[in-house]
């Protein structure tokens, strides 16, 4: 029995309770319907769960690949034998802790945050009530849509550190947001819990407008009945990725089940039976055309995952405090 074997049935017995599925397709879980199987995928229901997980497998000298609600992720056809996923999607607390400030677990959907804030008389978040992810995965990319990023809102981040096997408290300059980064994008071995939002106090009519239009418009020009991962590609500097797209004929090209989308050049689309092979390659002639006919490097946004990915839990160093949770408050309730 090899070492992640070792540590895998040991996890079982150390948590009975933890939802963990072996052998398990990632096309289950992908928003874009792809992807091969991969060993194990865990769903710790608590942070003392998590912390547990990863610290049998560091034991054994793995470490997890740490998922959100994989709407921005696709894995590779094949099978990934030696790599253990793990998803933040439990982790979904949400609570007020003043009159202006919202807790929110990794795995809460950004739409129910956007909801919970509406419903408090909170604005900010109105940009958030559409997008498809995770409180974790839109803190790691810095989120955003229609003008607004998350970064504009976050007051800190709440992260478990793997190689040292620390909880950190990061408050918002030092998770060194950019356009769609952050520094949780350059560190192996960070899982992001939670993170604390500011938000300024505003009509709750005024909100849940100015949300239906947005996702209003969104439903005109977005291809949202087909799975897709979101934007395929970041948005270059003085341009806009669609346009570049649509101006190298691009629009509505298709390799195999995946298509540039018709209706918004933007989007890859699974228009049934894609592969992850034929997402790859798409991306490429998409990103060689655009480069041809423009000069202009298209960088994806979408998160493609190699075969036979091994996640290493070794990065630079956390600068940041030490802590179990911005209060003592805070801490009991994300242990329950």
């Amino acid at each position: 029995m090899n070492s992640l074997e070792l540590a895998i049935a040991e996890i079982k017995s150390a948590l009975p309770g933890m939802p963990l599925m072996e052998n398990e397709p990632m096309s289950e879980h992908s928003s874009m319907k792809v992807g091969g199987k991969v060993r194990a995928y865990a769903l710790p229901g608590d942070v003392s769960s998590l912390s547990r997980v990863c610290s049998i497998l560091k034991e054994h000298e793995h470490a997890p690949y740490m998922l959100g609600n994989c709407t921005n992720v696709v894995f590779p056809d094949e099978d990934c034998t030696e790599l253990f996923v793990m998803s933040t999607q439990r982790l979904d607390q949400l609570f007020l802790i003043d009159e202006n400030r919202i807790y929110a677990g990794a795995g809460l959907s950004l739409s129910k945050l956007a909801s919970f804030a509406q419903q408090n008389s909170l604005a900010g978040l109105e940009f958030a009530s559409g997008i498809p992810g995770s409180v974790g995965g839109g803190v790691m990319m810095n989120a955003g849509a229609y003008g607004g990023e998350l970064k504009d809102c976050i007051e800190s981040v709440v992260i478990y550190y793997l190689p040292e096997q620390k909880l950190y408290e990061l408050d918002n300059k030092q998770c060194a947001f950019a356009y769609r980064s952050s520094l949780f994008q350059k560190m192996a071995g960070c899982v992001i819990l939670s993170a604390v939002f500011k938000l300024e106090k505003g009509e709750q009519s005024a909100i849940a407008e100015k949300m239906r239009e947005l996702n209003q418009r969104r439903r005109d020009k977005q291809p949202l009945d087909l799975p897709s991962a979101g934007s395929a590609f970041k948005r270059p500097e003085g341009h806009f990725a669609a346009a570049l797209i649509e101006e190298a004929g691009m629009k509505g090209f298709a390799v195999g089940g995946a298509q540039v989308s018709e209706k918004h050049a933007g989007f890859i689309v699974n228009k049934g039976g894609a592969t992850a092979k034929d997402i790859y390659e798409l991306m490429d002639k998409v990103r060689h055309t655009v480069y041809e006919k423009s000069g202009i490097s298209l960088a994806p946004e979408i998160i493609l995952l190699p075969a036979g990915l091994k996640i290493e839990d070794k990065g630079p160093k956390v600068h940041g405090n030490a802590v179990f949770a911005t209060s003592p408050d805070v801490a009991g309730k994300m242990e329950k």
